[in-house]
């Protein structure tokens, strides 16, 4: 295959490589610069594409690990400094001083999370990180097993939604 037929095929992509961006980036701007850098990668090594293989698939790879370099660059040049005058919660791992006093600020987080479950929720998710068995949590709560599965999953994400705040965290 020719430079010129590759690029040709490259350029064929553009806009589902467009709406892949966007699910990573969330906005149009960042979505279209990496478009760009994904693009521009793959006419830089196109010889070490193999003729024959799935060709979006490699661009959409090439893509999910551009995304990532760029955020995992991004993450360690803005997270060493802050300017703000308070820091969150879940920011105090990145601060000056580290120690474990933020572990009490993180549990006093889950638990509000915890606390802003209903009990049909709370109850079966507690018994459930407690360590009891989801038949144990069916029996003891006079329940059908799929409910149990279904109300901690509902708990899980609602408290996942809470502590949004601590999703980057440590990456």
């Amino acid at each position: 295959m020719t430079r010129f037929e590759f690029n040709t095929l490259v350029v064929q992509h553009t806009e589902s490589l467009r709406g892949y961006a966007l699910h990573f980036t969330r906005d149009d701007e960042d979505a279209n610069d990496l478009v760009q850098d994904t693009m521009l990668k793959a006419v830089t090594y196109h010889g070490k594409f193999k003729e024959g293989t799935n060709l979006k698939g490699w661009l959409y790879t090439i893509m999910k690990n551009t995304f990532i370099n760029n955020y995992r660059r991004f993450v360690k040049t803005s997270g060493l400094v802050s300017q703000s005058d308070e820091i969150s919660n879940a920011h105090l791992v990145h601060s000056a001083a580290t120690n474990a006093g933020e572990n009490k600020f993180v549990m006093e987080d889950i638990k509000d999370a915890m606390a802003g479950l209903s009990e049909e929720y709370y109850i079966p998710f507690s018994m459930y990180f407690e360590g009891y068995k989801y038949h144990e949590i069916s029996e003891h709560l006079q329940i059908p097993i799929g409910t149990v599965k279904t109300r901690i999953h509902v708990a899980r994400r609602t408290m996942k939604k809470a502590l949004n705040a601590y999703k980057y965290e440590r990456v």
